[in-house]
C-alpha cells in the first residue's frame, strides 16, 4: 500500500468540495495560531476574549451558511468542518461558534421580520455583537414546555417576566433570544423575541463555580417586568416546531465538534504511546493499546461518515430530524468514552493541563448533556419510531 490511509480510511476529508477544503484550512489555521497557544492558561483561568468574535466574523464562521446580510453562503458540511476544527481546541470555543450561529443567528434569519434580518444579522455575522439563546430553565431543562417565563400582550407590545439558567454568552451578551408562554402558560403559545443589552429590567448574572467549559462565558438572565414593543417579537415562529428548528442546528454542529474533540485526544494518546517506553518497549507494541487505538479509529471514522450523510442530506433540504437525534446521542457518548481510554493510556500524565486530555473529558461531561441528553434523544428517537410518546 503506497498511501497511508490510517487517519482517513473512508476519504472523507480527501472528497471534500475544494471550497469546504479551504474553509477546514483556513478554520484549522486560525485555531492554530489564535486559540491553542493560550487554550490552557485561559481554562485555568477561565478568561473568554469577547474581542474573538470579531476575528471569528473576519474568518466568516459566523452564520456561516447564511448567503447574505454578510453571511459567507457556505455549505452545511462546512458549518460541520468548523465545529470539527474548532473543537479540536476546546468546546468553549466551539460552543461560541454553535450559540451566535444556530441559536440567535439562525431564528433571525428563519422566523424575524425583513425589518429585524437588517437591523441585527450583520453586526451578528460580523462579530460586532453577541447574542445569546433564552431556553433553559432551573426546572425546566429537557422539558422547555415548563418553562415560568411569560409574555402579557398590552397594546404596543409584550411584558415579558421569568429567568433563564445555564444560558452561554449571557453575561456579554448584546442580543438576547428569548422564548416565553402566554400568561395562562399554554404550551401552543410560545413566542421568541429579541431583546438587548441596556433594556429596563432586564439583568444577567454569571455562573463563576463551573469546573466544565471554564473558558465559555455562562450566566443566568433575569427578566423583570421588560417591555418589548411589536417589533421585537419574531412574528413568523411556529410554535414548539421552530424551538426545536435552532436546537436541531446546534445539534448538528455539536455533533461534528465532539468528533473533533475525540480526534484531538485520539492523536494526543497515539503520539504518547509511539514514544513512552516501558518494559523497554513502546507502550504501542502492547495489544491492548493498539486494540484501543483501533476503536478510537473506527469510532471516529463512523461518526464522521455519518456526519457527512447528514450534511449532504441537509444540503438536500431533506428531513434530518432522526438523524440528528442519533448523532448528537451516538457520536457525544462515543466521544466521551474514546477521551476516557486516552486519558487512561497516559496514566498519571492524562491528569496533566498541558496534555489537555483531562480537558477535553470535563468539557464533554457537559457537551453531553446540553441540547438533549443522551437519554432524551432515546426517547425522541423511540417516539418517531412508534408514534407513541413516552414523556
Amino acid at each position: 500500500m503506497k498511501e497511508n490511509t490510517w487517519f482517513d480510511p473512508f476519504f472523507i476529508f480527501e472528497n471534500l468540495s475544494e471550497e469546504d477544503k479551504l474553509i477546514q484550512k483556513n478554520v484549522k489555521q486560525f485555531c492554530d495560531t489564535e486559540l491553542r497557544p493560550n487554550v490552557v492558561k485561559y481554562n485555568h483561568d477561565h478568561i473568554f476574549d469577547k474581542e474573538l468574535y470579531k476575528e471569528f466574523g473576519n474568518l466568516g464562521i459566523l452564520g456561516s451558511t447564511i448567503k447574505n446580510y454578510g453571511g459567507a453562503g457556505a455549505s452545511n458540511t462546512a458549518y460541520g468542518l468548523i465545529n470539527y476544527e474548532i473543537e479540536k481546541v476546546d468546546s468553549s470555543y466551539r460552543s461560541s461558534i454553535s450559540v451566535q450561529s444556530s441559536l440567535v443567528i439562525h431564528p433571525i434569519y428563519e422566523f424575524g421580520s425583513e425589518e429585524q434580518k437588517n437591523n441585527y444579522l450583520p453586526d451578528l455575522i460580523s462579530g460586532k455583537t453577541i447574542g445569546c439563546f433564552g431556553l433553559t430553565e432551573s426546572e425546566a431543562g429537557s422539558d422547555p414546555s415548563s418553562m415560568k417565563t411569560t409574555y402579557k400582550t398590552t397594546k404596543d407590545g409584550f411584558i415579558l417576566n421569568g429567568s433563564k439558567n445555564w444560558i452561554t454568552n449571557s453575561p456579554i451578551a448584546d442580543v438576547f433570544i428569548i422564548w416565553a408562554l402566554n400568561e395562562k402558560h399554554e404550551n401552543n403559545s410560545v413566542k421568541g423575541f429579541i431583546l438587548h443589552k441596556g433594556m429596563k429590567g432586564l439583568s444577567t448574572q454569571s455562573i463563576e463555580n463551573k469546573t466544565s467549559l471554564k473558558i465559555s462565558p455562562t450566566g443566568q438572565i433575569i427578566i423583570d417586568k421588560v417591555f418589548v414593543n411589536n417589533s421585537s417579537c419574531l412574528q413568523n415562529t411556529q410554535g414548539w416546531s421552530s424551538v426545536f428548528s435552532c436546537l436541531n442546528k446546534a445539534r448538528y454542529g455539536i455533533s461534528w465538534g465532539v468528533l473533533g474533540s475525540a480526534t484531538e485526544c485520539w492523536l494526543i494518546a497515539k503520539e504518547y504511546v509511539e514514544n513512552r517506553i516501558m518494559f523497554k518497549k513502546p507502550l504501542a507494541a502492547n495489544q491492548l493499546i493498539q486494540k484501543n487505538l483501533a476503536d478510537m479509529q473506527t469510532e471516529i471514522n463512523l461518526g464522521l461518515s455519518s456526519c457527512l450523510l447528514t450534511a449532504n442530506a441537509m444540503n438536500n433540504n431533506k428531513n434530518i430530524i432522526n438523524a440528528i437525534s442519533i448523532l448528537k446521542r451516538n457520536n457525544c457518548k462515543k466521544s466521551i468514552d474514546i477521551v476516557r481510554d486516552c486519558r487512561d493510556m497516559l496514566g498519571a500524565n492524562g491528569l496533566i493541563e498541558e496534555y489537555h486530555i483531562m480537558r477535553h473529558l470535563v468539557n464533554l461531561e457537559t457537551v453531553k448533556t446540553y441540547e438533549g441528553a443522551e437519554n432524551i434523544h432515546s426517547l425522541i428517537l423511540g417516539k418517531n419510531q412508534t408514534g407513541i410518546a413516552s414523556f
